[in-house]
């Protein structure tokens, strides 16, 4: 692995998206949807494979099973100029498996496999070994969404990547097992870029509102909170400036991995050497445009595209 842009750490899965879907489909012997296909997802496989799109250059630190799905998500990841020489191929493990059921609207519930990868990735999977400080930054999926990785051995990566000169960033999902703020203490304080959506974030501080929030992730050593909250964009809270800035795009095919796209967005923003309200809004076009088809990587294509969206919206209004 040559120095990179950006590695990317957490999880690879498979996705198979179905839609249109409503509640109806329970009461429904044969549901007819426009699409049923294997695609790509996880958050670092996701934003690996945006941000490679985007321009930048990425490894992907990640495990997979020996499987058909661990071969779809190497070759795929490979194909898209991934670095996957530090992706593990476990041979006790199940690859994990996400179907999507995606509402009219674009909003999605997943439901995956308990015995998969997602579930039991374990810290010495994840072989970051002779690759920290050969990247300028250490962006780390999503905080427990593995929840067999420790808030310690992810304060651990995170204190060696910063000591390494590299930015960290990270997003997160809500707990799989009831971990709170203090379990990942220890870890915020080395955060440079953390990009919780609102709800997910008043959850784990415990706060009132969005700003509250954000507030108290400073007081954890936060330097830049960078909070999803919807249709309204992202608000973008630091020691100097707390601002909302607006969304970018269009209604919505389908939300998977919108988080994601966001998140490779704002980080290929911050290798552009973007200030934290540009690189806000760079992140909310990448996030419109990928909401834009069906599945997490399928929209984004090129930095290219991805600016023309973007000034195509601002010429419109719409």
């Amino acid at each position: 692995m040559a120095n990179l842009d950006v590695l990317c750490v957490g999880s690879s899965v498979v996705d198979i998206p179905l839609h249109p879907v409503d509640r109806t489909v329970f009461d429904t012997v044969s549901y007819p949807v426009d699409d049923i296909s294997m695609q790509v997802g996880g958050d670092a496989l996701n934003e690996s494979i945006i941000l490679s799109r985007l321009g930048a250059r990425v490894g992907l630190v990640t495990v997979v099973g020996d499987d058909a799905a661990g071969t779809f998500i190497t070759t795929t990841a490979r194909s898209e100029g991934v670095d996957v020489s530090r992706v593990h191929v476990r041979r006790s493990l199940t690859t994990s498996l996400n179907v999507g059921l995606v509402q009219p609207d674009g909003e999605r519930t997943f439901i995956t496999n308990r015995n998969g990868s997602l579930w039991l990735t374990e810290e010495s999977d994840l072989d970051v070994s002779g690759r920290i400080g050969f990247a300028k930054i250490l962006s780390f999926g999503s905080i427990f969404n593995n929840p067999l990785l420790s808030g310690a051995w992810i304060a651990d990566l995170f204190h060696r990547a910063k000591a390494a000169g590299m930015t960290v960033c990270a997003d997160m999902v809500p707990s799989r097992t009831g971990a709170g703020i203090e379990e990942i203490a220890e870890a915020l304080g080395y955060v440079d870029y953390f990009f919780p959506n609102a709800s997910e974030a008043i959850a784990l501080t415990g706060a009132h509102d969005e700003l509250e929030a954000a507030t108290i992730l400073e007081g954890y050593g936060v330097g830049n909170t960078v909070l999803k909250v919807g249709a309204r964009g992202c608000l973008v809270h630091n020691a100097h400036i707390t601002e909302i800035v607006p969304a970018v795009g269009r209604d919505a095919v389908d939300t998977t991995g919108a988080g994601d796209n966001f998140a490779a967005g704002y980080i290929r923003a911050l290798l552009r050497g973007m200030s934290s309200i540009d690189a806000a809004v760079f992140a909310n076009g990448v996030a419109g445009l990928s909401v834009t088809r069906l599945g997490a990587t399928a929209a984004v294509r090129s930095l290219e595209q991805a600016e023309e969206f973007i000034a195509g919206i601002d010429a419109t209004g719409t």
